[in-house]
């Protein structure tokens, strides 16, 4: 029997995850919206036998530009230039159900998975943040349950749309002028609470049915969405216990919604710190940390807790925050960085600290050998499927993991040392999705 294989996607933020990275003299100031830093960043991943790429969004200008760049270019529209330049890795972006319309988004990832010969892959979420709201028309934040059941009916709408044409709706008949089966090419009058779209869509089933579906609000919303929808889960535990009940809570509602928990992958975020020695390692958190402005983690930190904090609380204690059911935004994130301060008894200057490289996803500082180790623990203990990698510096920090912990993850037996598929839904082991409104037995007609 084969040996289970991590996966492993690069989460690729800017010029880095950590705030202070841009303050760094490798780092370009521009690269935020430079192709050709993206280009180079997809091309060392690859090199590294990664099963993706990762790119986050939102709808709106987040963080302050005063303290470290912000801004963002849309990745669906990024993805195909990165598809032009590379032939293996799966490519993610993230998009909104809370301000997108799913014929549109379904369009433009089945024109990304057709341009990318099926690598695409689509990180589904609800916008929070009163910022975007306000760019639509909105004075505030729609109601937290609310987002999710518009975004349960956003994907399903898309699914009928990717399904909307038949795997072997080509006739091809030159001779009597018959180019395709027409009944196979069909509406899908879908009406719903928030939605009616007729269809079909205008582009053909793509080479993977349809794009990887991801997933990655821990909430209690967002975990149900997930264990009904999701593929692949990103996800941001701080402990190897916390890691080990989410991943069992999450497969157990996977099964309880009919499906096969394999075939769901659980990717925990880490932000690895990489020295050739420990002392080295630690050397470069301390940098990262020192580099860190005050006023920009108090203002990030008010936008997750909503405390309003000024430096002259730095060594207090984090002030009592109220019930997370209450949060309309990020709840997931909100009780991990309350109970992280509570937890280790942090200081609001070192709770910045700890949030500076990954916003409450796990940073380890170590030797190459070193993260490889806690790497391995969580995925021999039942905490994850492979890991979403974010380096605090871009594109040094991502450059050394795939010169230095790769290699060590494959000579572990760990991790591939060469893709053997040439799809996204490949490299996560997962089978090509059956048209709902199709036979499972039909498959594609040859066409010359």
């Amino acid at each position: 029997m084969a040996r289970r294989q991590l996966h492993l996607n690069a989460f690729l933020m800017t010029i880095g995850h950590h705030e202070s990275a841009w303050r760094f003299p490798e780092s370009s100031l521009t690269g935020t919206w430079d192709v050709a830093h993206y280009r180079h960043l997809a091309q060392v991943a690859e090199r590294g036998r990664f099963d993706s790429v990762f790119f986050g969004d939102g709808p709106s200008l987040q963080g302050d530009i005063r303290y470290r760049p912000v801004g963002r270019l849309d990745p669906t529209v990024l993805l195909p230039a990165l598809a032009a330049a590379t032939e293996r890795i799966g490519l993610v972006a993230t998009a909104s159900t809370t301000y997108n319309e799913p014929y549109n988004l379904a369009r433009r990832f089945a024109t990304i998975d057709h341009v990318s010969a099926g690598r695409a892959g689509w990180n589904i979420v609800t916008t929070a943040g009163r910022d975007a709201a306000r760019n639509f028309g909105l004075d505030d934040v729609p109601e937290h349950r609310h987002r999710y059941e518009r975004a349960a009916e956003f994907v399903d709408v898309c699914r009928k749309l990717w399904d909307s044409w038949a795997d072997d709706f080509l006739l091809g008949d030159k001779a009597n002028g018959r180019f395709a089966y027409g009944d196979r090419i069909r509406p899908i009058a879908h009406e719903g609470r928030f939605f009616r779209v007729q269809g079909p869509l205008n582009v053909p089933r793509t080479p993977q049915g349809y794009p990887l579906l991801v997933q990655a609000g821990s909430s209690e919303d967002g975990r149900q969405f997930a264990a009904r929808y999701a593929e692949a889960v990103f996800t941001a535990q701080q402990t190897l216990a916390e890691g080990q009940a989410f991943y069992a809570d999450l497969k157990a509602r996977v099964a309880a919604e009919g499906r096969d928990p394999g075939l769901v992958k659980i990717l925990p975020g880490i932000v690895p710190v990489i020295g050739t020695t420990e002392a080295q390692a630690r050397e470069r958190a301390d940098e990262l940390a020192r580099l860190q402005v005050p006023a920009y983690g108090l203002r990030q930190l008010a936008s997750l807790t909503g405390i309003e904090l000024t430096e002259a609380d730095l060594d207090s204690p984090l002030p009592e925050v109220g019930d997370v059911s209450a949060v309309q935004g990020m709840q997931s994130r909100f009780a991990l960085v309350t109970d992280l301060a509570r937890r280790e008894n942090l200081t609001v200057r070192q709770l910045l600290a700890r949030l500076g490289g990954g916003r409450g996803h796990r940073t380890f500082v170590g030797t190459p050998e070193q993260i490889a180790d806690t790497i391995e623990e969580w995925f021999g203990s039942g905490a994850a499927d492979g890991f979403n990698i974010m380096p605090p510096l871009l594109p040094s920090g991502l450059e050394e993991f795939v010169d230095h912990v790769v290699p060590v993850l494959q000579r572990r037996g760990l991790f591939r040392t060469e893709y053997t598929g040439r799809t996204l839904r490949d490299h996560y082991g997962l089978p090509r999705p059956v048209n709902q409104f199709q036979p499972p037995t039909a498959v594609p007609t040859p066409v010359s």
